[in-house]
């Protein structure tokens, strides 16, 4: 059954592997709906410090946003209309909304090189 405040996602990495995430409603609600309804999304990896970040078809203004993340956590930068992923420590270039977090293969990021095709769908 499908939780309406958790939604568990897979992110499919070409050549590297599969990481599990969760997208958490109460972080930012329209900007978590606004990309849930467009799953499953493919596009191109960038790496960018301690994130790897890919642009969605989702256009969001700022929703609870922060410069202020941990290692894990998923986000949505409105700036740039793409999901990060923060696989380091480090700090946004810009604030971001966060929408959740990695739950399992974290690591599986710290590969990934700018032109890596990407897949976000719902588990």
């Amino acid at each position: 059954m499908d939780s309406l405040a958790r939604i568990p996602v897979l992110f499919k990495i070409e050549d590297i592997g599969e990481a599990e995430g969760e997208l958490v409603r109460f972080m930012a609600p329209r900007t978590v709906s606004a990309i849930v309804k467009k799953l499953p999304l493919e596009s191109v990896c960038a790496v960018w410090m301690g994130e790897v970040y890919f642009e969605v078809p989702v256009t969001m203004g700022e929703e609870k946003a922060t410069t202020t993340i941990e290692k894990g956590d998923i986000a949505y930068w409105p700036m740039g209309n793409a999901v990060c992923i923060f696989f380091r420590e480090t700090r946004p270039y810009s604030a971001v909304n966060r929408i959740g977090k990695i739950k399992k293969n974290l690591e599986l990021f710290d590969r990934v090189k700018n032109g890596t095709r990407i897949r976000m769908e719902k588990c």
